[in-house]
């Protein structure tokens, strides 16, 4: 399968990812401007966004829409800062669609 990957996240986040010619978005100073990104990410038409754990939440509600359809496959990985703990619900959220078993329940 082919398509196009978007990264979102802050700017030390999306600099290794541009330098590889992904499509990189980075996240403004506010939770708006980082929403309006994920709406420009979800407009774009792309097969799989990656997003930084910092800002997933701010971006969480953009992404809403998209969570029940196979694509875009919305990732969020932990960066640099402290796991929150929300890259793991969040794939803990896809694993449940994808099999109907809460897999990472208990953790």
């Amino acid at each position: 399968m082919e398509g196009k990957v978007a990264v979102l996240g802050d700017s030390d986040f999306v600099m290794p990812f541009s330098a590889m010619g992904v499509d990189t978005f980075a996240a403004g100073e506010t939770g708006e401007q980082t929403v309006a990104a994920a709406e420009k990410i979800i407009a774009g038409k792309y097969t799989l966004v990656v997003v930084a754990e910092n800002v997933a939440r701010s971006a969480e509600e953009a992404f809403a829409s998209v969570q029940s359809v196979p694509m875009p496959c919305v990732v969020v990985v932990p960066f640099t800062t402290e796991p929150e703990g929300f890259a793991t619900e969040a794939l803990g959220r896809v694993l449940k669609t994808a099999t109907g078993i809460s897999i990472l329940e208990g953790n």
